[in-house]
């Protein structure tokens, strides 16, 4: 990591003086953010209805629609905060990894503000984002954070990572998916199904009207903490073959106990894993994040889980779950006091680890 010269004006301080500005465009959803200290006074979000008709985010649609909508996300957020631009203290973006097209979009437009303001620019890693979402505060009351260490479960679409957290940024990624995530595996699961997209949601409410131990489906057996779902998704495809060859209109007959039936194994997979890691680590304090966290079955197991281990769990507003703006600049504002400012010519990247 570069290390920019000190901030310009507004430099130093405490919390009660800095202000910092969160720019989020890793994939579809253009977000922008305004937190005072580790407070925050906004947190405004784009969405792309366009990708619905496609069964999955377009890269160039995406891109497109986040330059229609980086200049009035970010007005919004700086007037729902009630601050001017000229206040900021530094702007805080998504460097990667993601959709480089949309990507080039915020990191581009944070690099304009940046200058013309003459404040600093910290590039934040868009994982190690969603870990820091639960240090934001939403009031200036005291906010339920882990301490360090924790476990954090980092489950969306495009990740599925148990990640020991020693500190802001020291994070160490103990298990991964070595093929498909969690999510990746749920959504192509509902397409099979013709339920729609993201199926995430689809399924996750189908689910709550369904018998979970209704259907069985296989389960990895990989060494270690890592995680495979691509075996899931496999035979969840070939199960539903051979019963649809039997009843044509078996998926509309049963779509409910095959969601909740889908979602339990999904959820079991991920907590069985992460009992693993716990207990062998000695961690007590575990948090889950990422767009998944906003599943019912996985938030319902954290919660059985503190009452059958003795687990502290860290549960995130549904707010937090997606992707958004808050989170990267609550990483910002972590960097910011540690002087970790990042150089103008800093480029974007599609792929990094934490």
């Amino acid at each position: 990591m570069h290390s920019a010269p000190s901030p310009i004006g507004r430099a130093g301080g405490g919390s009660t003086s800095v202000f910092i500005l969160g720019i989020e465009s890793s994939c579809d959803d253009t977000s922008a953010a305004v937190l005072h200290g580790d407070v925050m006074l906004s947190n405004v979000t784009a969405s792309q209805a366009v990708h619905e008709a496609y069964g999955g985010v377009v890269p160039e649609l995406a891109s497109r629609a986040h330059q229609q909508n980086i200049v009035p996300v970010v007005d919004q957020a700086l007037k729902r905060a009630g601050i001017e631009a000229s206040q900021l203290s530094a702007i805080a973006f998504t460097r990667g990894p993601g959709l480089m097209g949309s990507l080039l979009v915020g990191v581009s437009f944070a690099k304009g503000l940046a200058a013309s303001l003459g404040i600093p620019m910290i590039d934040v890693n868009h994982l190690q984002g969603h870990v820091l979402a639960h240090f934001v505060r939403q009031t200036d009351v005291e906010a339920h954070q882990p301490p360090f260490p924790f476990l954090c479960l980092l489950v969306s679409g495009g990740n599925s990572q148990i990640i020991l957290v020693k500190s802001y940024k020291d994070m160490e990624i103990v298990g991964q998916t070595i093929d498909d995530a969690a999510g990746e595996a749920i959504d192509k699961c509902s397409k099979v199904m013709g339920l729609g997209y993201p199926g995430g949601p689809i399924i996750d409410k189908l689910a709550r009207q369904g018998n979970p131990q209704a259907y069985q489906f296989s389960k990895p057996h990989i060494p270690g903490y890592d995680y495979s779902f691509s075996g899931l998704k496999t035979s969840f495809l070939y199960k539903l073959k051979e019963w649809i060859a039997t009843d044509a209109d078996f998926i509309e007959h049963h779509k409910a106990d095959l969601a909740a039936s889908l979602e339990h194994t999904v959820v079991d997979i991920l907590m069985h894993k992460l009992r693993l890691a716990a207990k062998d680590l000695g961690i007590k304090h575990v948090a889950v994040a990422g767009g998944v966290s906003a599943n019912t079955g996985l938030r319902q197991a954290f919660l059985d889980h503190a009452r059958r281990y003795g687990w502290q769990v860290y549960i995130p507003p549904f707010s937090f779950t997606t992707d958004n703006a808050a989170m990267i600049a609550i990483t910002g504002y972590f960097k910011y006091q540690d002087h970790d400012f990042c150089p103008m010519e800093a480029p974007a990247f599609s792929r990094v680890s934490i």
